[in-house]
């Protein structure tokens, strides 16, 4: 039986109108905003604009030194609600992410899903459990942060 996809959610609760909340996410530029700088992130390109379903986004990076291109695509959008981007080229086996923004009052919240699978079976496995993870958390936390400089915030408890 193969193993099942990991599995990543993060929920935040932004202190803006959805609508607000979802042009921010929209725009691919912002994309370079919400990455760390250990991770070397730079747009190539974002064809077509502006993003709608059906547009690729191309970029580099730098994992632990290991250059590394990726391409995803907006495999689903529905604005102001959700979009999902789906990893068509780069390290992961699987790397299928929603971004759902829902309305509360005059608040937002951002949940983010990701569902991700390693290359090379058991080796992939370790490599997950050794660095991946945790890389993947870090990624996730250092957005949390960036969010709350831009927007104002309080986490909510997982």
């Amino acid at each position: 039986m193969a193993p099942q996809p990991y599995q990543l959610v993060h929920e935040q609760l932004v202190r803006r109108k959805l609508e607000e909340v979802f042009e921010f996410f929209s725009r691919a530029e912002n994309l370079e905003t919400l990455t760390p700088d250990w991770l070397h992130f730079k747009i190539e390109s974002v064809n077509p604009q502006p993003v709608r379903k059906g547009t690729l986004i191309n970029y580099k990076l730098r994992v632990r030194g290991l250059p590394l291109s990726w391409t995803s695509e907006i495999r689903e959008w529905n604005p102001p609600a959700q979009f999902v981007d789906f990893q068509t080229r780069g390290p992961y086996k699987l790397w299928h992410h929603t971004h759902k923004f829902i309305a509360e009052g005059d608040k937002t919240r951002i949940v983010d899903e990701v569902l991700y699978e390693l290359p090379l079976g058991p080796l992939g496995r370790i490599a997950h459990a050794v660095m991946v993870k945790s890389d993947v958390q870090k990624i996730f936390l250092y957005r949390e942060t960036k969010i709350r400089e831009l927007f104002g915030l309080s986490r909510v408890p997982q």
